[in-house]
């Protein structure tokens, strides 16, 4: 079994985007190589009006809900509602959709959104959405220890998320001086951002902090046993969200809310957006 080390860290650092909307870029959109299947992710602090209606096309959107209410609706499945502290939305836009992700009147909202990228035969597909509830995830692990599968299947849990993309997604807390094992599949690529606390990471127990990104290491080449571990320690009480996925190795195209494999279908998606067949 392959022991996971960190392979770099760095730090998410917050900014004002307007009076209404602050944000800290996780993983910064442009690194398409190095985030396989990862596109981008920020941490975002925001008011009503921030994410008014706006398209997608050719990703998977995850938004996880840190702090506040959420109300959200898309056009394509009709699917809407109000989202609490712990709650995700797991939205598949394929082909196109156009939604609106909204706090409650008077509330400021704290979420993480994840971009996952879709494989070039899934661009086009029907758009999904999956809600999914805080109250059915947590699970105990031991003293301490408690976890949320989001996606995929660790620490003897499995969720019954659909994916497209071969991902797992947890959420971690930790009581100071308590220790957890993380099993992953051998070849995905992921990270760990740290929500609070402090903590060991990985064979070499590096140090990690509220704030910072953890790259994980991969095998040479990309290739090596089925499974990995990676072991936590927290010196503080400690929350983790941690994301990993099977790299896709294809070309990235992104313009905007559009990531596709080629600038033609850019232009494409940007002309069927402008003609209405998004509707």
């Amino acid at each position: 079994m392959y022991e996971r080390a960190i392979s770099g860290s760095w730090r998410a650092e917050r900014v004002r985007q307007s009076s209404i909307h602050e944000m800290a870029p996780v993983l910064p959109p442009g690194h398409w190589q190095d985030f396989d299947p990862f596109l981008m992710m920020a941490e975002d602090w925001f008011q009503t009006g921030t994410f008014a209606e706006h398209p997608h096309r050719g990703i998977e959107t995850v938004t996880y809900i840190i702090d506040g209410h959420m109300a959200h609706y898309d056009n394509k499945t009709g699917r809407g509602g109000i989202l609490g502290p712990g709650d995700v939305q797991w939205m598949t836009a394929g082909r196109g959709v156009i939604h609106k992700e909204d706090p409650v009147p008077g509330e400021t909202v704290h979420s993480l959104q994840l971009w996952i990228n879709l494989p070039s035969d899934h661009k086009m597909t029907v758009p999904r959405y999956q809600e999914l509830q805080s109250s059915q995830m947590l699970t105990d692990r031991g003293p301490g220890t408690r976890i949320r599968v989001l996606s995929g299947t660790s620490c003897g849990v499995q969720a019954n998320t659909l994916n497209y993309v071969p991902i797992t997604m947890l959420e971690v807390l930790m009581d100071g001086g308590s220790c957890l094992e993380v099993d992953l599949p051998g070849d995905y690529n992921g990270f760990l951002y740290v929500l609070n606390g402090r903590g060991r990471f990985g064979a070499t127990n590096w140090s990690g902090q509220q704030g910072e990104v953890l790259w994980l290491s991969m095998p040479e080449g990309g290739l090596g046993p089925p499974t990995s571990q990676l072991a936590i320690t927290a010196e503080t009480a400690l929350r983790v969200w941690l994301a990993a996925g099977k790299p896709l190795r294809q070309p990235v195209v992104a313009y905007g809310p559009f990531v596709m494999n080629s600038m033609e279908q850019i232009h494409q998606a940007f002309t069927d957006y402008q003609s209405g067949r998004f509707l």
